[in-house]
């Protein structure tokens, strides 16, 4: 028997940083595992205006479902000229590039129920759910979720020093703020762990850059305590069917849109189920890949969100650790005229290292690569 033991635990694999993680957050960190280093998961982003409208593009382009439903909690845009920030899919603005652009009326309360309602209906079919959040600074919304789009992207106008530990700073005005605007989202959470649903849950990506409010806070002071403190906020309230995606943006040297290295915003392994990144613009770099893998220690990685796919399948065979790839919306079809551009996305949606939802079995509520 304790040899048995012994095998059992040999061959069992990390469990979710969370102690009181549901069965079924395990159960996805345990498949997120098994396919490391075998194959990539499709996934398809879709805003809460039209939480329909990209997996229905894949499905037209390829006869499959992406694997992966991914939507964002977003925020309300309140400000003028809001169709600057449309490309992101506020809450209350029509689908990106859509014309004209225009603000729906849609409510913070109606479009989340939405997202959470499809995330449970796509679930029950076997897909496997990741949400985000493009929060408002609490410095701007106090404490709420209607801000101008300038109150995420801050660009060089975030939080001083000053302000940035007055944020971290349980019983001061700003974390009282900043614990108002999280107790928003919670109840949506609850609801999803109620109804059995594990989500990917990757708050405050790009923390690596410079354009949100969050963003270009490196140290021990910096983004890895506000993550820190968002963790230990979201379980204490009982939150245990999240698995921390912890998604920097793709290392970059761009001019006055730089990305810096990973490592500098890293809270730790202890607090960060799975690492992801973030790239666009084909920047499909190698040590983007590499060392993601070195920082995580083993832990499985990810593309939290891509841009246009790769221009060859073959950097799922050269950087085989990406566990899933989650296009961001519309560039999935924004060529569709392009010939070359349909064959390519055809082309990796038929790879055998790219999984879609008819090639994964769902029984028993356990996730599993069909034979």
């Amino acid at each position: 028997m304790a040899a048995l033991a012994l095998l059992c635990a040999c061959n069992s694999h990390p469990s979710p940083v969370n102690p009181s993680s549901t069965p079924e957050a395990r159960e996805l960190l345990d498949f997120l595992y098994s396919i490391s280093g075998k194959y990539t998961l499709s996934g398809e982003h879709n805003f809460a205006s039209d939480l329909t409208r990209y997996d229905a593009e894949v499905l037209d382009m390829t006869g499959r479902w992406p694997a992966l439903w991914g939507s964002d909690f977003s925020f309300n845009d309140i400000g003028e000229g809001f169709e600057r920030y449309q490309h992101a899919g506020p809450l209350n603005v029509s689908v990106p590039f859509d014309r004209p652009c225009v603000q729906t009326g849609l409510t913070v309360a109606d479009a989340r129920q939405g997202i959470v309602d499809k995330a449970i209906e796509e679930w029950r079919r076997g897909r496997i759910i990741t949400l985000m959040w493009h929060c408002c600074d609490p410095r701007l919304s106090d404490g709420g979720n209607d801000c101008n789009g300038s109150g995420v992207w801050t660009m060089d106008q975030g939080p001083s020093a000053d302000e940035w530990e007055a944020l971290c700073t349980p019983g001061t005005p700003l974390h009282q703020a900043w614990e108002q605007e999280m107790d928003t989202v919670i109840p949506y959470l609850a609801q999803l762990q109620d109804a059995g649903v594990p989500v990917l849950w990757r708050p405050y990506h790009e923390m690596n850059g410079a354009w949100f409010w969050w963003g270009n806070k490196p140290g021990e002071n910096g983004f890895k305590r506000l993550w820190i403190m968002t963790y230990e906020y979201f379980t204490g309230k009982g939150l245990n069917n999240l698995l921390w995606v912890w998604d920097a943006n793709a290392p970059r040297v761009k001019e006055n849109d730089d990305a810096y290295p990973y490592e500098l915003f890293y809270p730790g392994n202890e607090y960060v189920d799975v690492l992801a990144a973030d790239i666009y613009g084909w920047d499909y770099k190698q040590s983007h890949h590499d060392e993601l893998v070195a920082l995580g220690g083993g832990k499985p990685i990810a593309m939290g969100e891509i841009g246009q796919l790769p221009h060859e399948v073959s950097v799922f065979e050269e950087q085989p650790a990406w566990t899933w790839f989650m296009v961001w919306g519309y560039f999935v079809s924004g060529h569709r005229g392009d010939e070359n551009h349909l064959a390519l996305v055809r082309s990796i949606y038929d790879s055998p290292r790219v999984l879609t939802l008819d090639e994964i079995s769902f029984d028993g509520r356990r996730h599993r690569v069909r034979p």
